[in-house]
């Protein structure tokens, strides 16, 4: 079964609310909600990764040193297996706007059961609502 290296952030704002991206139509599991990120690319770290995708997916800025490793996602689906890092982040510059056809919302850590999930999040929400 193929490995699929996914890394994925909780972006805190001064409230402790958590920021959500919900797939947009036409993606797999499009109208889940999920902790924004994305693909690691060959030759790129986790860390990287999310500050390349928080560039391209919501127009914000961030540095490894406000990355904060928290928890991961380990997940078997149908054709691949999900190993998704959780990293914390409560410093960027700019505004999370959606850039990709997606919609955002900053979610209560108790109201993150709320939104619908993909599997793999799942587990992190308790992770999370302790920890905030």
């Amino acid at each position: 079964m193929k490995l699929l290296l996914v890394s994925a952030v909780a972006l805190i704002d001064a409230d402790g609310r958590i920021l959500l991206a919900q797939r947009p139509p036409g993606k797999s599991l499009a109208g889940l909600w999920e902790f924004p990120g994305g693909k690691v690319e060959p030759g790129e770290t986790p860390e990287a990764c999310l500050i390349r995708e928080l560039k391209e997916e919501i127009g914000i800025d961030t540095w490894q040193s406000c990355l904060a490793p928290l928890t991961f996602a380990s997940h078997s689906y149908e054709d691949f297996h999900l190993l998704m890092p959780l990293f914390a982040c409560r410093k960027w510059q700019g505004i999370p706007t959606p850039r990709e056809g997606q919609t955002l919302a900053w979610v209560e850590p108790a109201k993150l059961r709320d939104y619908p999930m993909p599997p793999a999040d799942l587990p992190l929400i308790p992770i999370l609502r302790d920890w905030l």
